[in-house]
């Protein structure tokens, strides 16, 4: 519910484009907006693709204008300009981080004393946090809140690092996604399940996904795989569903604003990553009643898949396992079919509303 609230909030992300991290940071703009707040984003990149809300400062805009020195220079200037002239109660630093020196500067020089939220995004903590405990506490230690998206990225800052003032503020899905959007019809009519996301495979181990297709009883239940998505390792995949006999059963999609309308038709989607944060992927296909299959990656899906009643969680890295968990899907229909109806209410507790009402008790702490 919208307040007359004019604390002001400044969201720092790398750009609202492409990844779920940069989704979640419209997202959050929208949520903040809704509630009252004067939103504003500073955009590092400028590659704006998702819909947000608030006043943006596209530093990447200015950048590409300029990108010699005196360019990079100018746009730090106006960064720090504009965080000392509009005097935020809270600025939330969503951007991944693995520079020490460059993170010290900002932290010291842009940010000063700031009340600053900084955002852990993934379970791989050197994107976010210095190795080094001595640097890691140096730059984080007096930070007013180090927000991690799941509970086992918060277990692991506070075991390693020692840290004190971490807390757990999970990735929100709107449950009301737009009709306009689902009733959308696409130009695929085969029968599929889906992947979908950045085509990277060191993150994403698609390599994982293709050769468990490969070993399921689905190519000769004519039950395609879609995948869906850009990124540099593409032909690598292609060349491997060749290299399995299957390529007449894999279907490379290009990356599409609205993936929701695959999701939606898809028997189920998948997830094989190496490691996540808190994966979109998953809850966005349980909001519109679309189970998951998930191997149990470190982190997010054992903190939103509760086996056999919303999808299937499976052993990481076993692709027979991952095979037999495909074939218990396609066949098992009532194992399917529960799956299915639980799977909206199951992720009801990570609503726009209920992850709203956190973000607002975080603020109004401060």
């Amino acid at each position: 519910m919208q307040r007359n609230n004019k604390k002001k909030i400044c969201i720092v992300t790398s750009s609202l484009g492409k990844g779920g991290a940069e989704k979640s940071s419209a997202l959050l703009s929208i949520m903040l907006s809704d509630l009252g707040y004067k939103v504003h984003i500073v955009c590092i990149l400028n590659i704006i693709d998702y819909p947000f809300k608030g006043e943006i400062l596209n530093l990447g805009e200015f950048k590409e204008k300029n990108n010699s020195i005196i360019g990079k220079l100018k746009s730090i200037w106006k960064l720090y300009s504009f965080l000392k002239n509009e005097k935020f109660d809270v600025v939330i630093d969503s951007r991944s981080r693995p520079t020490i020196l460059k993170q010290y500067f900002i932290n010291k020089i842009i940010y000063g004393s700031q009340n600053i939220y900084y955002m852990v995004r993934s379970y791989k903590l050197e994107n976010y946090l210095p190795k080094n405990k001595y640097f890691a506490k140096i730059l984080y230690k007096n930070a007013n809140k180090i927000i991690t998206v799941s509970k086992a990225i918060q277990n692991k800052i506070e075991e390693k690092y020692g840290f004190k003032n971490v807390e757990t503020v999970y990735n929100p899905v709107d449950l009301n996604a737009s009709e306009s959007i689902l009733e959308k019809e696409i130009t695929y009519n085969e029968k599929f399940v889906l992947f979908y996301g950045r085509l990277v495979d060191s993150v994403k181990n698609i390599t994982l996904l293709i050769e468990s297709y490969s070993l399921s009883q689905l190519p000769e239940n004519n039950i395609n795989l879609v995948v869906l998505g850009d990124g540099p390792d593409l032909q690598k995949f292609k060349t491997l569903t060749k290299t399995l006999g299957i390529e007449e059963k894999v279907q490379f999609l290009p990356n599409t604003r609205n993936p929701i309308t695959y999701v939606k038709k898809a028997v189920f989607t998948l997830l094989t990553s190496h490691y996540e944060g808190f994966p979109r992927v998953l809850i966005e296909s349980l909001s519109i009643n679309t189970p998951v299959i998930a191997v149990n990656c470190k982190s997010g899906p054992s903190e939103i898949i509760v086996d056999k009643h919303n999808g299937l969680l499976v052993e990481n890295y076993n692709s027979e396992a991952l095979a037999n968990a495909m074939n218990e899907f396609a066949i098992n229909e009532e194992l399917y079919s529960n799956c299915k109806k639980n799977a909206k209410t199951s992720v009801e507790k990570f609503s726009v509303e209920n992850i709203s009402k956190h973000w607002e008790k975080l603020i109004e702490a401060e």
